[in-house]
């Protein structure tokens, strides 16, 4: 562990693309080199950090990566039973998303016209047995190995609450998985709480007081760039959607790379202010064609799938930028905004906002 180079790993949210998260995670386990300090968790996230830091526990990497596969599989073998799957067309063709499964379509309209509490009154929900089946969090809550952070949404104030892995609880992973058209809310003493993605997807700030570590990998599984104007209903709210469960990531993005920014120029005091370095793991080209509905498709061949695609994502990233851990980012930060500082000094924002374009 001395002479690998640490990182922390901020795991978005994304329904069965989690899978993909799966693959990247084998790969860094298998690897070798990196260390991972610290996780921040949304969703799938979250439920791939607990099953991990159990994994770490209870056998170091290799136990790690047999529960991340032991997980998923579990999922898989659960959904066998679901009634939404993938039409006869759609497996013929190769399309592992929904969009043409008549049960697909019932469950999308009726989600639409009732709530959780109308069509689930019992709260059923079959990851909670996987997790509580699959996951210790006695295990969890003692591990020394990783430090696991979880993010969900407060449903009465709307901001984001953090869980750390030294309290917990199978309640709280639910918390930050819980979708609001398909869960009940998940009441933690007496607070409701929804997904986290909302407001945190993940969250990045904790790690900035709590680790030792500037490097931040951010897992990005939900496609930040989406070409063209979607016209039908479905896709207008898939759309919505990524923008909705970007958003707060986004923000913190354009604040690192402002802090950033003022530190090269001289303007902020580096023993108050902590450089970063940001990377990033993603296949957007990959998970684009997907499509929205396929993040309920739980087939073993379709996760399988996606675990190769984020295992070679992985193992890109770590040939191209492996170096530059711990001395310089591999994401530019500056060209994901660059366009919004010009659109906004175009605007008439001010002399001081065109400076930063």
């Amino acid at each position: 562990m001395a002479n690998r180079k640490p990182v922390n790993l901020a795991l978005q949210g994304g329904g069965a693309h989690g899978a993909f998260t799966w693959g990247v995670l084998d790969c860094l386990l298998a690897d070798g080199r990196i260390a991972i300090e610290a996780i921040s968790g949304t969703s799938a996230g979250a439920m791939n950090a607990v099953v991990l830091a159990d994994g770490l526990m209870k056998g170091g990497e290799d136990a790690a990566r047999k529960a991340l596969h032991d997980f998923w599989k579990a999922i898989s073998d659960a959904g066998r039973m679901n009634p939404i799957q993938r039409g006869p067309l759609d497996v013929w063709l190769g399309h592992w998303g929904m969009e043409n499964s008549p049960a697909y379509l019932f469950f999308d309209l009726i989600n639409r016209l009732a709530s959780p509490y109308d069509l689930n009154p019992h709260n059923l929900n079959p990851l909670r047995e996987i997790l509580e089946s699959r996951v210790d969090f006695d295990a969890v809550r003692a591990c020394d190995k990783v430090r696991v952070m979880v993010s969900a949404t407060n449903v009465e104030t709307g901001r984001v609450k953090i869980f750390r892995h030294g309290n917990l609880t199978v309640e709280k992973i639910m918390a930050s998985a819980c979708l609001p058209f398909l869960f009940q809310a998940v009441e933690i003493d007496g607070v409701p709480y929804w997904d986290g993605g909302y407001m945190g997807n993940p969250v990045l700030f904790p790690f900035y007081s709590t680790c030792e570590s500037s490097d931040i990998v951010i897992v990005q599984i939900n496609p930040m760039t989406r070409p063209g104007t979607p016209k039908s209903a479905r896709e207008i709210l898939d759309r919505v959607n990524e923008i909705t469960f970007n958003g707060s990531l986004m923000k913190e993005l354009r604040a690192i790379e402002f802090v950033q920014r003022l530190l090269d120029e001289g303007r902020l005091d580096e023993r108050r202010y902590r450089r970063l370095q940001m990377h990033m793991i993603e296949a957007e080209e990959e998970i684009l064609p997907l499509g929205a509905s396929s993040k309920m498709n739980t087939e073993w061949r379709f996760f399988k799938h996606l675990f190769r695609m984020g295992h070679a994502a992985a193992e890109r990233w770590l040939d191209a930028h492996f170096d530059k851990i711990g001395q310089q980012s591999s994401v530019d930060l500056r060209s994901i905004f660059q366009g919004g500082y010009a659109e906004a000094a175009s605007d008439g924002c001010g002399e001081n906002t065109s400076k930063f374009a």
